[in-house]
């Protein structure tokens, strides 16, 4: 059996840590509801993201950006049902950290409570330290996220790979450092070069976790329905689909469909 499988202790931060001090790579996928999020944890997976993403693959925005606190909320209960060995980490939306901690501490503790997950995600570095280090301070875990920050699209105007200039990554590795030493458990590195990233890992003893940041990472995380094929429009040079989802759905619906109209559906052996 796969050592993937073997080990049903739960997930924790402290154990990530121990992942990446003995060279194991942490594997990492969103999900947003209950059914998904079973069998991800089922399969195996070492953290389960319930990524503010569900803007985009959930509800159908071009950002996600208006992701609100409160869907949030929906989205990491619904996870938190279906979850027993896996790290949880729910995302905060855009506007709940935002240079003033204290009510950055009340929106991560509503999320807490309320979800029961085991850590937050929080997008930027030094602008939003002070909110951070307040939540960790009341006991949260909190994972970084470095790099391409989808929540400043509008400041960026493009998803390009960031940090490729040379001050742009002294500030990340700098924002990485200061992150780690606020007491972050971990970071998400998103869309830079390899080269940073393998500089960022080898520096920080907290785990790295990368998504289009090559295989320097001490994991790697994707969303859920890139991987599996289910979305179709997005195709980044750093997504590997494992299944063709889509077509088997499109398929299966339609074969549905026709035995409907053809009345083969329901038979005698599937009627009451």
């Amino acid at each position: 059996m796969s050592t993937y499988t073997e080990d049903n202790r739960k997930v924790t931060t402290h154990r990530l840590i121990e992942m990446k001090q003995r060279g194991e790579k942490i594997s990492m996928l969103t999900a947003y509801d209950y059914s998904m999020a079973s069998i991800i944890d089922q399969a195996g997976m070492d953290v389960i993201l319930v990524g503010d993403s569900a803007s985009n693959v959930m509800v159908g925005n071009i950002t996600t950006l208006p992701m609100t606190l409160d869907q949030m909320i929906y989205h990491g209960r619904s996870v938190m049902n279906a979850v027993k060995r896996a790290l949880v980490v729910v995302d905060m939306p855009f506007g709940t950290v935002s240079g003033d901690p204290l009510r950055s501490l009340e929106a991560a503790i509503r999320v807490m409570k309320e979800t029961g997950a085991d850590a937050l995600k929080i997008e930027g570095g030094e602008e939003v330290l002070p909110d951070i280090k307040k939540i960790i301070d009341a006991g949260i875990p909190v994972m970084g996220h470095l790099g391409l920050m989808p929540q400043s699209i509008n400041k960026y105007g493009t998803y390009n790979v960031r940090a490729k200039d040379t001050s742009e990554a002294a500030k990340l590795i700098k924002d990485a450092l200061l992150l780690e030493e606020v007491g972050c458990c971990g970071i998400v590195l998103e869309k830079i070069p390899a080269e940073l990233t393998k500089q960022v890992t080898d520096q920080l003893s907290i785990p790295i976790i990368g998504i289009g940041a090559g295989a320097h990472a001490d994991g790697q995380v994707l969303v859920m329905h890139d991987m599996l094929g289910i979305n179709k429009d997005f195709s980044p040079k750093f997504l590997r689909r494992y299944a063709d989802l889509y077509t088997v759905m499109i398929e299966a619906v339609q074969n549905y469909i026709k035995d409907v109209k053809s009345t083969d559906f329901p038979n005698e052996k599937e009627s009451y």
